[in-house]
């Protein structure tokens, strides 16, 4: 007897609640579960409509390729390569890590994502003498601008 008491007032208790959010015409148990579910629908279609105008607003900005490449300090033979690119296109990392193959660096240590765009920070060694940087910069860049997106 007690628990059906206590479950009724629990119940009644997350009505209250649910029709303080979407203040239903009448208050008895149907009408507020209705709106309640109403109300839910409604608020997944704008998160629907939130997500679409974002991935539209994210398809249409242009952000730069950024290619940063620094010598670390007392080596000379090692560079650390940041990359950050907003193109989504498979296969940036391939491409750049072939062209720096191509101009005799190893990669030493990477970490890379692609979430939301390329991110790449890397530590390359040169096999003999290390590339400039501003050479190395512009191959990177030149990499990434050649890669197809798929």
């Amino acid at each position: 007897m007690v628990s059906r008491i206590q479950r009724r007032m629990v119940v009644r208790k997350k009505l209250n609640k649910l029709s303080s959010l979407t203040k239903p015409k009448s208050l008895d148990k149907s009408s507020v579960g209705v709106d309640g579910f109403y109300h839910i629908n409604k608020l997944k279609l704008k998160l629907e409509a939130m997500i679409r105008e974002y991935s539209i607003l994210l398809q249409n900005l242009q952000l730069p390729t950024e290619v940063k490449v620094e010598r670390i300090d007392g080596k000379e033979s090692q560079l650390v390569i940041k990359v950050r690119s907003w193109e989504k296109g498979r296969g940036l990392l391939v491409s750049i890590l072939e062209r720096l193959e191509e101009m005799g660096m190893n990669v030493v240590q990477a970490k890379v994502s692609s979430t939301h765009g390329f991110f790449m920070e890397a530590i390359a060694e040169a096999q003999g003498k290390a590339p400039e940087v501003q050479i190395l910069t512009q191959q990177i860049l030149r990499a990434i601008e050649e890669t197809p997106n798929l």
